[in-house]
């Protein structure tokens, strides 16, 4: 069975080999609005319990290169929230993941250097900085609405048995954290 990909193929707008997809979100950044019902993030979570079984995902498109590290972001999130009882510590945690420190392509602690490309100058690095940023902070949010069932306040077991699955075997987080 072959891995799902992303549906946004026809993307204008690239930032790097990654397709700058319009985002449903009210955080600032590069991605333009989205008015639909449905974007990259929702893709992602809606594929990431199959997707995560792979280890090795063919890339058809500048879609599916932002869909691996929304994967990847989603299962860095997955992993923070083992530690959380409750929505609102779940959030917390999130906003604070997202304004972590992270590493793009290009530099030696990303982790799939393969098969993205390098940011070709510094106003492209910021721009990618910056979208990456974008994702990070929605996907968070969205995480800990599937995970927290909102009767409970409660993790959900079906989700929380998918933190130590790592995709493709690659983490973003480097080894120990």
């Amino acid at each position: 069975m072959p891995a799902y990909h992303s549906q946004f193929v026809n993307s204008p707008m690239h930032v790097g080999n990654m397709a700058l997809l319009p985002l449903r979100t009210k955080f600032k950044g590069p991605a333009p609005v989205d008015q639909s019902d449905f974007d990259i993030i929702d893709e992602a979570l809606n594929f990431f319990k199959a997707n995560v079984f792979f280890r090795n995902y063919e890339i058809k498109g500048e879609a599916d290169r932002t869909l691996i590290y929304i994967t990847l972001y989603i299962s860095e999130c997955l992993k923070k929230l083992q530690r959380c009882q409750s929505k609102n510590a779940g959030l917390k945690e999130m906003n604070t993941l997202a304004l972590a420190r992270f590493y793009l392509p290009g530099e030696a602690q990303f982790p799939l250097n393969g098969m993205y490309a390098r940011p070709a100058n510094r106003q492209e690095e910021d721009n990618m900085r910056a979208y990456l940023q974008q994702i990070r902070h929605e996907t968070g949010i969205r995480v800990c609405e599937k995970v927290f069932d909102p009767a409970t306040d409660k993790p959900s077991k079906w989700w929380m048995c998918f933190a130590r699955r790592k995709f493709m075997d690659k983490s973003l987080s480097q080894p120990g954290q």
